[in-house]
């Protein structure tokens, strides 16, 4: 891989943020691109810093970066001891595919879908909060599951397969398997994230 930025992990804030120090002493803040683990409050937020920690912690790490965000951290995928944590992190069920932010057609879909079918992780909750929601609705750890808050705020089920998204009333919004299902809470994040609604939903 050719590494944009190389050195030793140093620090892990949570399942998807790290810090690495590199040759020169110099300390970077490091958001693992395409992934979103749940927040600290979550449930897994704990588990998802410490597979983080395991995989990376103390250990050397070259970062193929992307891009930066409004927090001025680097953002790319980083390979700990050879190891592509962003992806390990998926197949373990410790972070969702942050739908906004990932690539079409990432084989970290195909991680999440498996990880959802054997309920590795996150997934062995039958209902998990993406973080991304959690943040939106200011949500403690005790709040309500999505689909009960969902009920009173509508919900958009998106096909990350086909970038389609459909709402409750759409002829097959009940047909969007587990595996490919996204779910967005208005019709505006789903335009957002790239998909497009159902032909047959008016």
């Amino acid at each position: 891989m050719a590494a944009d930025l190389q050195g030793k992990v140093v620090g892990i804030a949570d399942g998807d943020t790290l810090t690495l120090l590199d040759a020169g002493k110099r300390q970077h803040k490091i958001r693992l691109a395409q992934i979103d683990a749940p927040e600290k409050d979550q449930a897994f937020g704990s588990r998802a810093k410490q597979a983080l920690s395991n995989l990376c912690f103390g250990k050397r790490a070259q970062v193929r970066s992307s891009t930066s965000d409004r927090y001025g951290r680097i953002v790319g995928t980083v390979h700990c001891d050879g190891v592509d944590a962003n992806a390990e992190l998926v197949r373990q069920g410790m972070t969702w595919v942050y739908v906004q932010y990932a690539q079409r057609g990432s084989p970290l879909f195909d991680l999440e879908k498996n990880a959802r079918a054997t309920r590795r992780g996150l997934w062995a909750d039958p209902n998990p909060v993406p973080p991304w929601q959690w943040r939106r609705n200011g949500r403690s750890s005790s709040a309500m599951p999505k689909a009960t808050a969902a009920s009173s705020t509508g919900e958009v089920r998106g096909n990350h397969r086909s970038n389609i998204y459909h709402l409750p009333h759409c002829p097959n919004y009940g047909d969007v398997g587990g595996g490919n299902r996204v779910e967005f809470e208005s019709e505006r994040e789903a335009t957002a994230a790239g998909y497009r609604r159902a032909k047959n939903c008016t």
